[in-house]
């Protein structure tokens, strides 16, 4: 079965690109929302947020409190997120959702997710390679999407020292609040080339 990932830089556009991208969601779909990455930052908060952000959308929404490592393990997230149309992972850590992800239950359930939505800075943590957005540096990711490297905007400095880091091996996708990007299985396309910028080394690239 394949994945369908949309990556968008902020929930101001979610609403708007969910039925264009997810062409087959259904009337009334079941949409689960993963506040992980903003547990520091307030997890219902920014729940809160992507519901009103879809709010004219005719779709159920639940949002699951998956903040740390023990609700990670939790039964009824597990399956909440294994048997929703749509899931959504909000804006946030990518370093925390990681460190929860990674080898649980929900991490898992989140790994098979057919249609995914990432919003801003979580994406990184969902490829082979993530950015570590203290610094710049490319480090190990979750793996659960293959085919680039995600991160959001920084100063130039930064980028250009992830860029250096990378090499011309891997293809950077730095995604703005106003772009988006959609993978499936290996393969990207830009869907919202506002604020997208896209790499291979220090020399411009598409995908």
């Amino acid at each position: 079965m394949q994945h369908e990932t949309l990556v968008i830089g902020s929930t101001a556009i979610l609403g708007e690109l969910l039925n264009e991208v997810f062409s087959d969601v259904p009337a009334s779909a079941d949409v689960v929302v993963v506040p992980t990455a903003a547990a520091f930052t307030g997890a219902p908060a920014a729940a809160m947020s992507i519901v009103e952000s879809i709010a004219g959308l005719e779709v159920r929404v639940e949002a699951l409190m998956v903040t740390d490592r023990a609700s990670s393990a939790e039964p009824y997230f597990v399956e909440r997120i294994a048997t929703a149309d749509v899931v959504v992972l909000s804006d946030g850590s990518p370093l925390h959702a990681r460190a929860v992800w990674r080898d649980s239950p929900v991490g898992e359930a989140l790994r098979s997710v057919t249609q995914l939505v990432a919003v801003g800075a979580v994406a990184s943590a969902l490829g082979d390679v993530m950015i570590d957005p203290r610094g710049g540096a490319p480090t190990t990711g979750l793996g659960y999407r293959l085919g680039v490297v995600l991160t959001s905007p920084a100063s130039d400095e930064q980028l250009a020292r992830t860029r250096t880091l990378l090499g011309s091996d891997a293809t950077l996708v730095v995604v703005g609040p106003w772009g988006a990007v959609v993978g499936g299985d290996g393969s990207w396309r830009v869907v919202r080339p506002d604020g997208v910028v896209i790499t291979r080394g220090m020399d411009a690239s598409t995908l």
